[in-house]
């Protein structure tokens, strides 16, 4: 009789064990000769050597299925500790697996654009309206890189620019006030890993969620950084976050041309990087449309009345700054 102490690693233990756990349970059916007990992320077992080597192996493939799929049910136990093969659903364009092993894909052309530039750039421009899914696929995108441990962390940031509110009256700490800013990168996230995985990985810093003012003077390497509502930030600012690129990192930015905040005197610091690093090698650049739109159909279409309603005022003040040119006519 010997005791293995098997350790698990990148799984939330709530999805491996199951609930009230009921996968635990399942498992201990399926090996009547071993003894043994799981708590956090470790389980220790007890029986025969060869037993409980193989009792490791089939935890070790149940972990890495979990940890890819963030899924376990009985039908995935069984046939992996049967030695069969789970059947798979192959999904295009898959990026990653979502919590509950939602399938996280591409959906739109230009969606699978960003995933190609993402592979051939080390910094990417990610260009377009409200819901066309830019910033949740770069978070995606990240996420994918971090589970395949092509760079040790992912850092998330936006400027903190109130859209036509002043948030400073808010209580709290200076994380309170900040928080809303941040909020649609959290939700994304949580569609994605776990909670207590995620909660953990927040706590170790190896997903940073920060304001853009708190980037200066860092240099970012084996990282994957996002830098959200960018048509926020100005000239010098995006040049302070871009300049942030280390050594094994890569950068994806993401901005809406048409929902600037920033005060009219100031010019956006996205507009001017676009420009400036045109055509420079290592850059690329995807532009979303209306048609990228994934959110509720209404969404798509306010877009286009807004478009529309923006082409008619741009129009009546060009029309109203023409001078009139007044021809005096001379007596003979």
């Amino acid at each position: 009789m010997i005791e293995r102490i098997i350790i698990l690693e990148n799984i939330d233990p709530v999805v491996f064990y199951g609930i009230n756990n009921c996968n635990i349970q399942l498992i201990k059916t399926l090996f009547p000769k071993l003894r043994f007990a799981a708590r956090g992320m470790i389980i220790k077992v007890i029986g025969d050597e060869n037993e409980t080597a193989i009792f490791e192996s089939k935890i070790k493939q149940l972990e890495k299925y979990c940890a890819e799929y963030n899924i376990l049910n009985e039908k995935i136990i069984i046939d992996i500790i049967k030695g069969q093969t789970p059947t798979e659903v192959k999904q295009e364009h898959l990026i990653i697996h979502g919590v509950n092993g939602k399938p996280i894909i591409g959906r739109t052309e230009n969606q699978q654009k960003l995933v190609k530039a993402f592979e051939t750039n080390d910094l990417v421009f990610a260009l377009g309206p409200a819901g066309s899914g830019k910033t949740y696929v770069a978070i995606a995108l990240a996420v994918k890189a971090l589970k395949n441990k092509e760079v040790k962390k992912i850092i998330l940031s936006r400027p903190a620019v109130e859209a036509g509110e002043k948030l400073g009256f808010l209580p709290g700490d200076m994380k309170d006030k900040i928080d809303p800013y941040l909020q649609p990168l959290y939700d994304a996230l949580q569609d994605m890993i776990p909670a207590a995985r995620l909660k953990d990985m927040m706590e170790n810093n190896i997903i940073q969620i920060a304001p853009l003012a708190f980037m200066r003077g860092r240099t970012l390497s084996d990282a994957v950084i996002i830098l959200d509502e960018a048509q926020n930030t100005t000239t010098h600012q995006i040049k302070m976050f871009l300049t942030r690129l280390g050594m094994n990192a890569k950068m994806i930015v993401t901005g809406d041309m048409s929902q600037i905040d920033l005060p009219s005197s100031q010019t956006s610091g996205l507009v001017q990087a676009i420009k400036i690093l045109k055509g420079v090698t290592g850059i690329g650049k995807v532009e979303f449309g209306k048609k990228d739109i994934v959110r509720h159909k209404l969404v798509q279409r306010i877009v286009e009345a807004y478009e529309k309603f923006e082409e008619k005022r741009k129009k009546e003040t060009k029309a109203a700054t023409i001078p009139e040119i007044n021809i005096e006519k001379k007596e003979l």
